[in-house]
């Protein structure tokens, strides 16, 4: 039998349970990827919020699933820690705009086994899900610019203060007016 990478079926890297909850609260988003999943072969279950998530996790504990960091009600994290006290072999990939690492250390320290940030496409999402542990990934093809990673963190910065300028300026250590002129550009690549 041949075992190069691309001959196994999808359904093969699956396996018999192929149950995948998504809970995410941009629902385009959330209805492409449950798409690109299902054609994928898993059996998707979608959520727009951590109670429709608990709710999905109540009634069936999935095999596979796929949640985004910050949800309209509360944060994602919940529902890896409801996910891991219904069933421990859950193969669990968190998703976030904010990319942020003592989050990403946080949702793998309570489980999930990856951290993707967004936009994530379908195939980033399904060899996250069904990479072999200690399987090596491989570095991005286009990793961000580090004017694009300044950019992110502004960003976050931006909006844990609310979206106050002010606020944002003093905790990044800027001037206002700079953070202002920064904030009306558009990210860069």
């Amino acid at each position: 039998m041949n075992t190069q990478p691309g001959n196994h079926s999808d359904s093969d890297l699956i396996g018999d349970d192929t149950s995948l909850l998504i809970v995410d609260d941009d629902g385009p988003f959330l209805r492409r990827l449950g798409r690109a999943m299902e054609s994928r072969g898993f059996e998707v279950e979608m959520a727009e919020s951590v109670a429709a998530g608990r709710a999905a996790i109540k009634s069936a504990a999935p095999k596979y699933a796929v949640i985004d960091l910050r949800l309209g009600d509360g944060n994602g994290l919940e529902l890896i820690e409801a996910i891991r006290e219904a069933r421990d072999d859950t193969r669990i990939i968190m998703l976030t705009g904010y990319g942020n690492i003592a989050t990403a250390v946080n949702a793998v320290k309570l489980g999930a086994i990856d951290y993707l940030a967004k936009p994530a496409d379908a195939d980033d999402v399904f060899a996250a899900l069904t990479r072999e542990p200690g399987e090596k990934v491989e570095p991005p093809e286009n990793p961000m610019s580090a004017d694009r990673v300044r950019w992110e963190h502004i960003q976050r910065v931006y909006e844990m203060c609310d979206r106050n300028v002010s606020e944002t300026a003093r905790r990044l250590n800027m001037h206002r007016r700079t953070l202002q002129r920064i904030l009306a550009k558009r990210a860069p690549r």
